[in-house]
C-alpha cells in the first residue's frame, strides 16, 4: 500500500450495503467529516446519477466518478465510495493514500432485498445487465482493493458500526 497521508477511512461495497449510512455514524464517531462520492459526482455535473447514466451512459458515469474522485483530497474523512469506484485502479490507489479501505461485503440476496430500485438507483452498468451480473462482475474488485473486509451479513445498522470499528481497530493495531 502506498503511504497513508491522514486517518480517514474509505468504505467500499456494493449500493445497498450501508456504506452512506454507517459512514455517517463512523463520521460521527471519529468526529471527521463525512463525504458521500456520488454527491460530490451529482454536485458537479449538476443532476443525479441516474440522469447522467440515461443521457450518457454507464462508461461515462464511470469516468466522471474516476475524474471527481482523483481531483479531490480526503484527508481525514470518512469517504463512502459510489459502488462503480473499484474500476478505476487510478482512483482506488489516489483513495487508498488516506487511509484504508474498508469492504462491507453483503451477501447477494441481501442487496436484492435492500434495492428494491435498481432501475432508477443510477447503478453504472451496462444496458440490461441486472444485480446479478452487477454483484458478480464488482465482487472480485472489492476483494482486490479491501484493506479490511466486514461481513455484514444479517447485521443490523448498530451491529454492523461495531463491526467496523472493530476491524479498523484491529487493523490500527497491526500497524500496517
Amino acid at each position: 500500500m502506498s503511504e497513508v497521508v491522514s486517518s480517514s477511512v474509505v468504505l467500499i461495497g456494493m449500493p445497498g450495503a450501508g456504506k452512506s449510512t454507517i459512514g455517517q455514524a463512523l463520521a460521527l464517531r471519529l468526529g471527521v467529516e463525512f463525504v458521500d462520492t456520488d454527491r460530490l459526482i451529482e454536485q458537479r455535473e449538476g443532476r443525479s446519477l441516474q440522469a447522467m447514466l440515461d443521457a450518457s451512459g454507464y462508461q461515462y458515469l464511470r469516468a466522471i466518478e474516476a475524474d471527481v474522485l482523483l481531483r479531490n483530497d480526503f484527508v481525514n474523512k470518512v469517504v463512502a465510495t459510489g459502488g462503480s469506484a473499484v474500476y478505476s485502479d487510478a482512483a482506488m490507489m489516489h483513495l487508498r493514500r488516506f487511509g484504508p479501505c474498508v469492504f462491507i461485503d453483503i451477501s447477494l440476496s441481501a442487496i436484492e432485498d435492500r434495492v428494491q430500485n435498481f432501475a432508477e438507483r443510477g447503478i453504472a452498468g451496462p444496458p440490461g445487465q441486472d444485480l446479478q451480473g452487477v454483484y458478480s462482475e464488482r465482487l472480485p474488485l472489492y476483494q482486490r482493493y479491501a484493506d479490511i473486509t466486514v461481513d455484514g451479513a444479517g447485521l443490523d445498522e448498530a451491529s454492523l458500526l461495531v463491526e467496523v470499528e472493530t476491524a479498523l481497530a484491529a487493523y490500527t493495531r497491526s500497524g500496517v
